[in-house]
């Protein structure tokens, strides 16, 4: 009896070290520090779908960093030390916090980016940590122009909520290859003060923009819109590491951030960032799902 088992035992031995095996040599998943809150969004409601929606697609674990503030002065305990990012393959700001002005807090911010920490830049972030006459256009190397640097892209401001078509047209960047333009529901079109040499546009979004009535007066109804264009995704690489950015404006409406297109835009963006993307805009290998 004993020696008929001895065969059985022996393959269970084996396919139990090679399962060990291959847990050992899989990849850990990547650490994304998702930090979100602040004014005229529902974050409560976003992280969930950012934190969902990455995490079906990719080989990653998503911890948020959630403020319910719902002010322009939102801060985030999180940045309080010098090393807050440590431990994670990238960081997603989704805060809205345009009237903290601390350069010192701003700072932190960026020294962890600036050390090579990748980010992801969504809607309300390309507004915040602004001062000074920020809403023109800024000057690489000035007082105020620390956060627009690591963005890539200096916006001060968006039209009104309407259908933005988004194209990819002409581009074949690895983030954006083989996706198809589409049309958001109502959504913010951000506009471009400037572009930094350092970026790189991914994808353009065009609005058509109806003039808002004077105050007290109603809105004509033959009033005739103008068309508006922005880059609304684009990559950026950052100080003396050159850390990859990767950002979009796209996002304000709920329905927008949990739309599939959205999240796989967002998602490549992760996977670009950690250098985790291939040229066919696939996750490399064991970290997709």
């Amino acid at each position: 009896m004993k020696k008929s088992l001895l065969p059985l035992f022996i393959a269970v031995a084996t396919f139990g070290s090679w399962l060990l095996a291959q847990a050992a040599d899989a990849p850990k998943p990547l650490r994304v520090l998702l930090v979100a809150g602040g004014c005229c969004h529902d974050y409560a409601t976003q992280t969930k779908l950012l934190k969902e929606g990455i995490e079906a697609r990719i080989h990653a674990e998503v911890d948020i960093e959630f403020n319910p503030d719902k002010t322009t002065k939102a801060t985030f305990p999180k940045y309080a030390s010098a090393d807050w990012a440590k431990g994670y393959d990238v960081v997603i700001h989704d805060e809205c916090s345009a009237d903290i002005t601390d350069p010192e807090y701003v700072k932190r911010i960026l020294d962890a980016h600036r050390s090579g920490i990748p980010a992801v830049n969504l809607h309300c972030a390309m507004h915040c940590y602004r001062w000074g006459n920020f809403r023109e256009a800024v000057k690489l190397g000035d007082d105020n122009a620390g956060w627009y640097e690591m963005i890539g892209l200096q916006s001060t401001g968006h039209g009104p909520q309407a259908p933005i078509s988004i194209s990819f047209k002409g581009n074949s960047h690895s983030i954006t290859t083989g996706m198809a333009d589409w049309q958001t529901i109502n959504e913010e079109l951000y506009n471009n003060i400037q572009i930094f040499d350092s970026a790189k546009p991914l994808a353009i979004g065009v609005q058509i923009q109806v003039p808002k009535p004077k105050k007290g007066e109603p809105a004509d109804p033959n009033a005739k819109g103008k068309e508006a264009t922005s880059v609304v995704a684009w990559t950026n690489l950052y100080g003396p590491n050159k850390t990859r950015i990767f950002s979009t404006t796209i996002g304000h409406n709920n329905e927008t951030v949990g739309d599939a297109r959205y999240l796989d835009l967002v998602t490549r963006g992760i996977l670009w960032a950690t250098v985790h993307l291939k040229d066919d805009g696939t996750p490399a290998s064991g970290y997709g799902k």
